[in-house]
């Protein structure tokens, strides 16, 4: 009993550990761009069937499609917020009819993306074996690919929280989220920031699903459900932080992974449940301010 207990613990930390990263490129977005990126999960299956396809026609390893993905995901991101919601931004009546509409215009994006990697990759389930290793832990067992993503997952978010807090261009991010007209006036460029941090939000998601698709299968369809995972640990973390949305992650992660243990086909209605009741009881979240 005890070594099942450390087996569902363990499993949901390193779940988390996806979670928490996958939900910090959706919290910048949303909590700097003012987007509401309802195609988030898109980048994050574009990012695993670019691995999976590299990784089985060319043998790149999937951790140097690490650099290749984020990179690749940020152009793409930064492209679509210059070219697209720059322009409902202009266009746009108040801030609450831009969030409207780039919620609107985010889900017609995708729809776009899902059906040209429908195109690319078909319907099917795709995999690869990689790292596969069983790893002794505490009595349990856990496959070497797993504690990798877990460790990639965690020091990936700890370099962009410095960046965030140390660097010029993560002052002028935040600056930009607390209050963009004051920034403006300060001279940072408003609209490099919210093409940058959508981007940003775009290369975090891409590397997730990298990191997914080194434990998990990845196809066309899978966008959608980690776009709601990524708004419940974005709601229970609290909006626009960066350590809520870890600390969300592990939480989200422990739940679907006991959830699971008991009832596998009720983890997705748990996590639905919680984003219900913290609309109702805390909406800010648990380091939301």
């Amino acid at each position: 009993m005890v070594t099942t207990i450390i087996e569902v613990v363990i499993t949901g930390l390193l779940m988390g550990g996806l979670y928490a990263l996958i939900a910090v490129g959706l919290s910048l977005q949303y909590g700097v761009a003012r987007i509401l990126n309802i195609s988030h999960g898109e980048f994050i299956m574009l990012g695993g069937l670019t691995t999976w396809s590299l990784y089985t026609a060319l043998g790149v390893n999937p951790l140097l499609s690490l650099a290749i993905c984020g990179p690749l995901a940020f152009a793409l991101g930064f492209v679509i917020h210059r070219t697209l919601f720059k322009r409902l931004l202009d266009t746009a009546a108040s801030p609450g009819v831009f969030e409207s509409n780039s919620m609107l215009a985010a889900f017609g994006l995708m729809f776009i993306i899902q059906n040209v990697a429908l195109i690319a990759w078909g319907s099917e389930i795709r995999g690869y074996s990689y790292l596969t290793t069983p790893v002794h832990f505490l009595g349990t067992l856990f496959g070497a690919n797993r504690l990798l993503t877990f460790g990639m997952a965690l020091l990936i978010g700890l370099v962009f929280y410095l960046f965030l807090n140390l660097t010029r261009t993560g002052k002028a991010i935040r600056a930009a989220a607390q209050d963009p007209t004051t920034a403006g006036l300060m001279g940072v460029n408003i609209n490099h920031m919210l093409a940058l941090c959508f981007g940003l939000g775009a290369a975090m998601a891409g590397v997730g699903g990298v990191l997914i698709s080194m434990c998990y299968p990845v196809h066309g369809v899978m966008g959608l459900e980690y776009t709601v995972i990524a708004i419940i640990v974005v709601v229970l973390g609290g909006l626009g932080s960066i350590p809520g949305s870890f600390m969300g992650g592990f939480i989200l992660g422990l739940v679907g992974s006991i959830v699971t243990f008991l009832e596998p086909g009720l983890a997705l209605v748990a996590y639905y449940v919680i984003f219900i009741l913290l609309l109702l009881i805390r909406p800010t979240g648990l380091l939301g301010r």
